[in-house]
């Protein structure tokens, strides 16, 4: 299954651990799981880690990068999403789109509305959690 991570659920990942850690750490150890990112997405992780105003350290940033890097593969978006209610948001979309994922995974409600754009599954860190990680095991 290939699975999309957005931004949010990384950084809740990094600054709080627990369901969105879990989540994240389920979706890499599995083998039959391919966690799907683009180089626009690299790109906003890096940037939105490396925010002075939410204080995450040298060490913690490159950690949870080289665990991205190492742990993911990268694919290369052919599709263009318009989507108005945040056009920052179309590149996880167009990344889902391209790589046919079935899942994208985030904390942001602005997707409900991306769900008619994409035949991927739009999920909460909590439903995923849920509906695939329990239910996996």
């Amino acid at each position: 299954m290939k699975v999309v991570i957005d931004t949010n659920v990384l950084i809740s990942a990094v600054l709080r651990n627990r369901d969105p850690e879990a989540v994240i750490v389920f979706v890499l150890e599995q083998d039959d799981f391919t966690r799907i990112v683009s180089e626009d997405i690299l790109i906003e992780y890096r940037n939105v880690l490396a925010r002075k105003r939410l204080g995450i350290p040298d060490l913690i940033q490159q950690h949870w990068l080289q665990l991205i890097s190492s742990l993911t593969s990268i694919v290369s978006v052919d599709q263009t999403i318009r989507f108005p209610r945040d056009p920052k948001d179309a590149k996880f979309l167009a990344c889902a789109l391209s790589a046919r994922a079935e899942f994208l995974i985030t904390g942001d409600r602005d997707f409900s509305e991306a769900q008619r754009l994409v035949s991927t599954t739009i999920l909460s860190v909590s439903q995923f959690k849920r509906l695939v990680c329990d239910s996996y095991s």
